[in-house]
């Protein structure tokens, strides 16, 4: 191998096939003004056995072999996994390691009115531990931990001894932990910014903190890399200026620039081969060939019928109306088999009527990661289109990869032949004097008045509203206006006609040159739409990321799901995307443990994403440190416990479950020993096991187990999707001051159709109220519940507040429930906490997707508003009480708040069509938020329109508590059912 030193680091020189003048070491030694910069050829050394079990090691965590290339066309896999080593590198040469091993979680939001309003004076009591004592002090929500700690030690200068703290230690000594949790309040940040403090200031919990040493920074040592580093100019191209044959002695040509290449793009269809043909032979097949980029579709060709066979030859060439120069990066050539059922001579006339069927697809990128224009023979296995009986709901996302089916002996094989040269064509990352120079004049067109205000129209419309060919052709002509509103970027983007060389150089001299994006405030909806699979282009989706990086912790978080999704629309391994997610991830343990999760549940469940996710995931983990590498073991190791003895509960015990492990969905507790006497095997379809732990932390206060299901054969992450958005729902009403007393409860995929859902304490189904107190006809007394919440809080103060964080809960998942769909509402899945808080679960029907009942629709109410929930709130039938006005007033404020945030919420359930949801897999779906968000109408509109729904609800409350009446029965009989059998 080649290598050169830089700042005193090892760089290999990997690209083989990279011009030299292109070369990084060249560039450095350059502004060094060396005359002669040396190279070293080294022997390349093989990895030792030590290196050989730690690679075997990750593999079993990922879940998936990064090594094996037997699956692969070309060298991107491994080409990715040395070039993130250098982004991996550099962010831990800046990691802070005593902020990295206690990771503090924070906001450095304003703290919401209604918890000031629960602080007296500016000032909240906080109670130290120290072994078996305590010592309770005053303190300032802008005090910082440090000034927190010297409170505490001037309040016990005399008591030191009680404490065992020795006189020779001071309060750098310490720092404090909270209570039964690995969670650390440290950092030159205020308390009232650390999310548990607020977390107890919302629930009117005591502040419990334990004073202990740090935890040592050594714990998250990384293991020494094999590799040397690849710098970030591997498998760039060179200008054109630099690769142009024009002008030059062909002895000093080595690649040709891809603008040179004037000719039309074609590719020969030799054939497809098949081992096994499907039974349903009588067909006739043929190749639809169609180039696209992100969504938009440059040119489609299409080759004769045949009949199926097992090998079908058609030796045929394809020319497609787009030049080899107007090619951009991220072009895929999406080659389908589609069928059709044979045409007797007499129906030739109604061929074209015949509906084709799509059998069979893969995709290949024209220009690979390396800049590349694909040469030469490709055999490209292929992926075989889901019956109608199978789980079809990823197809959409599955239908934009680049892999290959590695089920190569019984998957259908398509045979291709691309144009060959004399060398490597390169697409030139720029021109030195691009044809746009002139763009500055040509673009700045002034806007006549009748245009304007359609050009506005265009701009404010949500990002579901298609564009028609003249508004496209409008924004491309004053590309320039569009550039000074970010608002516009998406539409103009989408405008952008990226099969025109240059029409692409117009668009990355205009997003080079613009400053607005930039310096606009963030706006991650926008951020994000431009991350989604309408844009394939490096440069616009590179200035997406560049626009997140400014998003804190806490915000990467509540997005993670979705720029994880993200990843698939990225048309290489190696992207901006890509290395930010490693990047914070490799800076904040909690992100990098839920990105563990969320990788490697998509590993799990989607062979079309398998490699590009697993290189992700092997990059965080040679850089997470050996505490995060170990925690991961055995939460791994007690997934596959738990998965394999989930039907014999006496065996879990010692079915190999660690002796603790980090809860997945809340990497903050630490769950010890099973309590198998508190544990069962649920009634359910599905066998789901009703687990509880200890709490493996001996500083914890509370006596209370961690309640864990752990479920084996359902897809949670649709649940997932919903209480994601359920938290952003929270934060949006929070900038509102509006705290609506959402319960989103821990729930995690953890494999293929594998998670685990958080059991919430000291709460219970409004079913089991209902047929604890009389039976089935429990769901006609609207009096039961107001009765069971009495009951709970016995004091007066505390039942008024029960009954107001009522009133707030039931305002807030009303709005909720109504804006997200969500259906099969019945009395099991309605919960309530002994505190009033009223909280849903089980979302498997959302965005209106309603079940039914001998094809009635079972939902005949907006949301669930039963005669028993008004009762608690203080009124029945038509009559109205401060409570019930006070929840009018809740709603309409929560409702509001939503619509301000409408392209947000669209943006977000857009990013997730992808992922293999039933009920969200095309544009229609979402359309349901659009009218639950009255959008295009006024806001004393959409005001009347929520007071309408509040109004038909109780009008229908009834037929709702009809419904859970036949839920009572049914669930009864089937009860009954499930224990005998």
């Amino acid at each position: 191998m080649l290598l050169y030193q830089k700042k005193g680091n090892w760089y290999e020189i990997y690209d083989k096939q990279q011009v030299f003048q292109t070369l990084d070491c060249i560039r450095y030694w350059k502004a060094l003004r060396k005359e002669v910069g040396k190279i070293h050829l080294v022997v390349r050394p093989q990895p030792t056995e030590d290196s050989l079990q730690y690679q075997r090691f990750l593999n079993h965590l990922i879940g998936y072999d990064v090594t094996d290339v037997s699956n692969v066309h070309d060298d991107e896999l491994e080409f990715t996994r040395r070039k993130l080593l250098t982004p991996r590198k550099i962010e831990l040469s800046d990691r802070d390691p005593k902020l990295y091993s206690m990771d503090p979680w924070m906001t450095t939001k304003p703290l919401p009115e209604y918890l000031l309003s629960k602080i007296s004076n500016n000032h909240i009591l906080v109670v130290i531990h120290k072994d078996t004592t305590s010592q309770t002090i005053k303190v300032s929500i802008d005090d910082t931990p440090v000034q927190v700690l010297q409170c505490f030690f001037t309040k016990i200068t005399k008591k030191r001894a009680i404490l065992g703290i020795s006189e020779d230690v001071s309060e750098s000594d310490f720092v404090l932990r909270v209570c039964g949790r690995e969670e650390y309040l440290y950092g030159n940040f205020a308390i009232k910014d650390f999310h548990w403090i607020r977390q107890c200031l919302k629930n009117g919990e005591e502040i419990h903190l334990v004073l202990e040493h740090p935890p040592d920074p050594e714990q998250d040592v990384v293991q020494k890399e094999d590799w040397s580093q690849v710098d970030d100019c591997t498998g760039v191209a060179g200008t054109h200026e630099q690769l142009t044959i024009t002008e030059k002695d062909h002895e000093k040509v080595f690649t040709i620039s891809l603008w040179d290449c004037n000719r039309k793009f074609r590719v020969k269809i030799l054939g497809i081969d098949i081992p096994v043909l499907p039974r349903n032979s009588d067909l006739i097949v043929f190749v639809e060939a169609s180039i696209f980029h992100g969504q938009q579709l440059l040119a489609q060709e299409r080759t004769t019928s045949k009949p199926f066979t097992d090998e079908v030859l058609w030796n045929t060439w394809l020319e497609f109306n787009i030049k080899i120069k107007d090619l951009p990066k991220g072009a895929r050539l999406s080659l389908q088999v589609l069928c059709g059922k044979a045409q007797t001579q007499t129906s030739k006339e109604n061929e074209c009527k015949n509906k084709s069927r799509l059998l069979y697809y893969v995709n290949l990128l024209l220009v690979d990661h390396r800049s590349l224009l694909r040469q030469g023979e490709f055999i490209l296995h292929m992926w075989k289109m889901p019956e109608k009986s199978e789980d079809n709901s990823s197809v959409n996302a599955d239908k934009l990869t680049s892999a290959t089916n590695p089920d190569k002996n019984s998957s259908m094989a398509v045979a291709i032949l691309l144009d060959k040269y004399c060398y490597p064509v390169a697409l030139p990352k720029s021109k030195d004097s691009p044809d746009s120079e002139m763009e500055g004049e040509r673009g700045q067109r002034e806007m006549p008045n009748h245009l304007r205000k359609q050009f506005e129209q265009i701009i404010a419309t949500d990002p579901l509203h298609p564009l028609s060919s003249e508004d496209k052709e409008l924004l491309w002509h004053f590309r320039q206006e569009c550039m000074k509103d970010p608002k516009a970027y998406p539409k103009f983007l989408s405008s952008v006609k990226w099969g025109k060389q240059e029409a692409v150089a117009i668009t990355h001299c205009l997003l080079e040159r613009c400053t607005i994006w930039d310096r606009s405030s963030l706006d991650v909806g926008l951020a994000l739409q431009l991350l989604d699979c309408h844009f394939s282009d490096e440069n616009v989706r590179t200035m997406a990321v560049r626009k997140l990086e400014t998003l804190e912790d806490d915000d990467v978080l509540r997005y993670l799901l979705q720029l994880v999704q993200a990843v698939k629309f990225e048309p290489f391994h190696d992207s901006a995307l890509a290395r930010f997610l490693l990047k914070r991830a490799l800076r904040s343990k909690r992100i990098g443990h839920f990105l563990f999760w969320f990788l490697r549940s998509e590993i799990a469940q989607s062979m079309h994403y398998q490699q590009r996710y697993a290189v992700i995931l092997e990059a965080y983990l040679r850089g997470c440190g050996e505490a995060m590498l170990q925690d991961f073991r055995k939460q791994v190791e007690m997934t596959e416990a738990l998965q394999k003895l989930r039907q014999k509960l006496e065996g879990l015990q010692s079915s190999g479950l660690p002796d603790s492990f980090r809860v997945p969905y809340d990497p903050g507790l630490r769950a010890g020993a099973l309590v198998i006497e508190q544990c069962k095997v649920m009634a359910s379809k599905k066998k789901p096991l009703w687990l509880q732990f200890k709490r493996a932390d001996p500083t914890t206060l509370s006596s209370d187990t961690i309640g864990i299901i752990f479920k084996d054969g359902d897809d949670l992450r649709q649940d997932m999707l919903i209480l994601q958005i359920l938290l952003i729902m929270e934060s949006i009403w929070e900038l509102e001051s509006l705290d609506l007393s959402l319960l989103p409860y821990g729930c995690i995929s953890t494999g293929n159709k594998i998670g685990m859902i958080e059991i919430v304490k000291d709460a219970t189904t409004i079913a089991n109220i209902q047929q604890s107190t009389v039976g089935n006809t429990g769901a006609f007394k609207d009096e039961i519940l107001s009765q069971w919440l009495r009951e709970k809080c016995v004091n007066e103060d505390k039942h008024q507040q029960a009954v107001e964080r009522f009133v707030f809960s039931c305002g807030g998942y009303c709005v909720a429930t109504y804006v997200l769909g969500i259906g099969d509402r019945h009395n099991d899945n309605i919960m309530i906490t002994e505190t009033g808080n009223l909280f849903h679960i089980d979302f498997g029907h959302i965005l209106g997707n309603y079940k039914s009942f001998l094809g009635i629709s079972k939902e005949r109410v907006p949301f669930v508003l039963t005669p028993d929930f008004l009762y608690v709130m203080g009124t029945t039938g038509k009559k109205s009480s401060p409570h019930f006005l006070q929840f009018q007033n809740v709603c309409l404020k929560a409702y509001l708040a939503l619509r301000h945030h409408t392209n947000l919420l669209i943006i977000l359930f857009s990013m997730m069509l992808m992922t293999g949801m039933p009920q969200l897999t095309s544009k229609e779906d979402i359309e349901y938020i659009r009218e639950a968000l009255t959008v295009g109408r006024s806001e004393e509109e959409a005001k009347q329109h929520f007071l309408d729904q509040i109004e038909i609800c109780r009008d229908k409350g009834w037929t709702v508590q009809f419904n859970w009446f036949l839920h009572l029965v049914l669930g009864i009989k089937q009860g009954v059912e499930k224990r005998s059998a």
